[in-house]
């Protein structure tokens, strides 16, 4: 099937995935958490085992090893940098309101959408396996994080249709990397190879620095060893993934 519709079906589903942000308003509070919290701990590992299993591994069959290490960290040092960036913005010196908070917070989620649409272009046209993991790595991940997106918009005091509506648009910037990804492929093939190591980056650092912090803050010995089964559930998902698709 041709790579194009591949991705362009990746994107768009990914692109859906912001109005589940909805789901918030109609369940308990508890509900929510214990949800949020098991979605934030498969999210983890499929990350992970995304990176190590499939992205490194696939970057190394075409490019030196060292160098798949170095755009690795390049990724890790850059999503560290660009989250530092949004933090500052978002309240330097305090001086800024919520409701701008809630705009910064969408530009920075149109941005990030759009390099996810390029990275899941570079992961299909590398080939439809790790496209299609690519694609399920970033859908874990984009459910807990649409969740938080949402709250954040309704908190800033956008109305429910308009923080649903503007949120879609902040996601389906996806689409438009994908589609930048697929046609600058044809003259960037090798560059764009290089960028699933600097996801792979990308991936560990979200894993290792937001969501699995969050995992640490449970208390309860028996919520912490399912959230710790799940994490290691979603490492294990991807290996079969890579195994069996």
């Amino acid at each position: 099937m041709n790579i194009l519709f591949w991705i362009l079906i990746s994107t768009a589903f990914i692109s859906l995935l912001s109005f589940i942000g909805a789901i918030t308003l109609v369940l308990k509070k508890e509900l929510l958490h214990k949800i949020l919290m098991l979605l934030v701990s498969l999210s983890a590992g499929v990350l992970m085992g995304a990176a190590f299993f499939d992205l490194i591994i696939e970057a190394s069959k075409t490019v030196p090893q060292i160098t798949v290490f170095i755009y690795t960290l390049m990724g890790f040092i850059s999503f560290f940098f660009i989250e530092k960036i949004l933090q500052w913005r978002h309240c330097h010196d305090e001086k800024c309101t919520v409701h701008a908070f809630a705009y910064v917070n969408l530009y920075g989620d149109a941005v990030h959408n759009f390099v996810d649409g390029i990275i899941i272009a570079a992961s299909f046209i590398a080939n439809l396996q790790l496209g299609l993991i690519t694609t399920f790595a970033m859908a874990l991940h984009e459910i807990p994080q649409e969740l938080g997106e949402f709250g954040v918009l309704i908190y800033g005091g956008f109305k429910t249709s308009k923080a649903l509506l503007f949120n879609f648009i902040s996601a389906i910037t996806a689409i438009l990397g994908g589609i930048s990804g697929y046609f600058l492929s044809s003259y960037l093939k090798n560059q764009l190879i290089m960028l699933l190591p600097f996801a792979a980056g990308g991936f560990i650092y979200i894993a290792a620095s937001d969501l699995i912090p969050e995992i640490r803050k449970e208390s309860n010995i028996k919520k912490s060893f399912v959230n710790m089964i799940v994490f290691v559930i979603g490492i294990l998902i991807v290996y079969s993934l890579m195994v069996f698709i």
